[in-house]
This record gives C-alpha cells, structure tokens and sequence, in this order.
C-alpha cells in the first residue's frame, strides 16, 4: 500500500478523492458528517492497485496538527494503521497531534500510540504519546 501525501487544495488530491467523499455510504460512516478542506489542511491518501483505500485529513494551527474526519475503506485496520503511521512521522515530532475518533476505531489508535484524553458519546478525544509505541512495533523485543 502507497501513502501519498497532499496539501489540502491540490488538484490530485479532489481527484483522488472526490468519488469517496461525495459518496452517501461513507458519509453514513462518518455519522454524517461532510469532509472539509482548504490550504491549512493536509491528507495522506492510501492507495493499493490504483485504488483509493482509505484517507486522513490534518488540520494544522494554534501548534498541533488535528486528526479529524478519515476513512478506511471496510473499516480496514491495517489501512488506518498506515494512515495514522504516516500521519505521525508526517508531522515531524515536533508537533502536538490530537485525533477525534470514532470509538469502534479507539483500539486501532492506542495501538498506533495515542491515549485517550476524553470520552464523548461516539468519539474518543485522543492525543499521541511521544512515549507510545508506533503502528506495528512489537514490544516483545
């Protein structure tokens, strides 16, 4: 699986995603909530055989970077997982990350490092730990 990064108002990156965030079903997904943009944004686009598997919006400003509104194509671990991995080394840590999560999605999070900070009805406010493993390192070593 590819990660393409992109800035939040380049032309690949409507392309690449304009089918899945116009489409009714992943916006179910996202308990309705419609996908935004603009040029303080970033994505990270995972792509497998030309296809779009999954993506994940960051907001950046105020020094944090803000996970907010993804998509993993089935609900697909490993897609997040790469997404989150990305998104983690794309900031360069240096930079608070914080993500608001879909609870059946909290588990895949605190794999990848983050901890929960707060507790909504269907979210977890989240933030990553610099002291967390990363997405896929084993602890037994």
């Amino acid at each position: 699986m590819d990660i393409i990064r992109l800035g939040g108002t380049e032309r690949r990156l409507y392309e690449l995603v304009a089918p899945l965030v116009m489409d009714a079903a992943v916006i179910r997904q996202n308990n309705g909530y419609p996908f935004k943009t603009s040029g303080g944004y970033e994505w990270y686009v995972a792509c497998q055989n030309g296809a779009v598997k999954g993506f994940m919006p960051l907001k950046g400003g105020h020094g944090r970077m803000l996970i907010d509104n993804y998509y993993a194509e089935d609900d697909d671990p490993s897609v997040l997982s790469a997404l989150i991995a990305a998104a983690v080394e794309g900031r360069g840590g240096t930079v608070r990350l914080d993500a608001t999560v879909l609870k059946r999605h909290a588990g895949v999070f605190r794999e990848c490092g983050f901890v929960t900070v707060a507790m909504l009805k269907n979210y977890e406010k989240m933030t990553y730990s610099t002291e967390g493993k990363g997405c896929g390192d084993d602890t037994s070593a």
